[in-house]
């Protein structure tokens, strides 16, 4: 991915003394180009098989769409030289088709897991968002997949089984198989009608947020897609889920949804149906994501704490 970020660079109207530097590794590889005349970027160098150059392009065409339409700060794209937006490489080890874009470096830090006062700026963020996708008329050929059921757990797990995540054995897998089926029949009961299923962002944790002169932009839409506006709820504990404070920071996310959009009694009911469902999901990540940071540093605890929180849902939901 290094490589293939330093031939993408020159195909930018980049200056030739900037510095290339890693940021983080995800899904994609993250790298912050310093120009010493054009100022800093952020150029994101997609990972082989995950997205078709049509599904980057109909991402940033949503981002566009909330910047200019909704109000909402997100990162605008830099085009390549010829114009493109979003760049093909040849990788040298495939042969495959490799996919970079470049953006404008957004200010701003990641808040605190503890920090309220963004909690609920982010959910009046995500009730534009969520507002603006079920208003805005999608271009011809937008394409993006879905956070379903079946994509999450199904016979082709997105992110792979949580079966075979980290630390999971018999006892594991039977507290998580049992969290599993309930999750099943509660989204399957909770429905995908329009009011309740939709495009989102799919992925608003810490990570991809920066506060600013107290305002929250919005970065990494590389999961957006077709999912329940509530599971941008679920993404926003990712890896914290168990700790204490989570109930406090729900609050705080509602208090600022409820400013722009209402939820139903119906809706709020699930609201940890969704956490749940992103927590099963991320033992799946974690097990197919043995070169992110991130994911080693979890492992097994991560999967030991799931059982715990797991036990506690159904215990109320089962």
């Amino acid at each position: 991915m290094s490589a293939a970020a330093r031939l993408a660079v020159k195909r930018f109207d980049i200056h030739a003394d900037a510095t290339v530097e890693l940021l983080n590794v995800s899904e994609n590889a993250t790298y912050r180009v310093d120009d010493p005349v054009g100022g800093p970027k952020a150029l994101r160098v997609h990972r082989l098989g995950y997205h078709t150059r049509e599904e980057i392009s109909s991402e940033l065409s949503w981002m566009d769409a909330l910047r200019l339409e909704a109000g909402v700060r997100t990162p605008s794209v830099v085009p390549a030289l010829n114009g493109d937006r979003v760049v093909t490489l040849t990788d040298a080890d495939t042969g495959e088709e490799r996919y970079c874009v470049m953006f404008e470096f957004l200010p701003g830090i990641e808040p605190l897991e503890q920090d309220l006062e963004s909690f609920e700026a982010l959910g009046e963020l995500t009730a534009r968002m969520h507002r603006h996708a079920r208003e805005w008329t999608r271009p011809k050929g937008f394409v993006r997949f879905h956070w379903n059921y079946d994509a999450a757990f199904g016979g082709e797990a997105r992110w792979g089984r949580w079966q075979e995540g980290v630390g999971v054995s018999a006892a594991e897998r039977e507290v998580l198989g049992r969290l599993d089926e309930t999750l099943r029949l509660r989204l399957a009961a909770y429905g995908t009608g329009p009011e309740r299923y939709g495009l989102v962002h799919a992925d608003t944790r810490l990570a991809n947020l920066l506060v600013a002169d107290g305002s929250v932009s919005v970065i990494d839409f590389d999961d957006c897609g077709f999912s329940w506006y509530l599971y941008d709820l679920g993404t926003t504990v990712s890896f914290f889920e168990h700790r204490p404070q989570v109930p406090e920071l729900v609050d705080s996310w509602l208090r600022g949804y409820r400013k722009l959009a209402q939820l139903s009694t119906e809706e709020e009911a699930e609201i940890w149906t969704f956490i749940l469902f992103r927590r099963l999901l991320l033992v799946a990540w974690i097990g197919t994501h043995s070169a992110v940071e991130i994911a080693r540093e979890l492992g097994a605890g991560y999967t030991l704490d799931s059982c715990d929180l797991a036990e506690s849902y159904l215990s109320r939901f089962a």
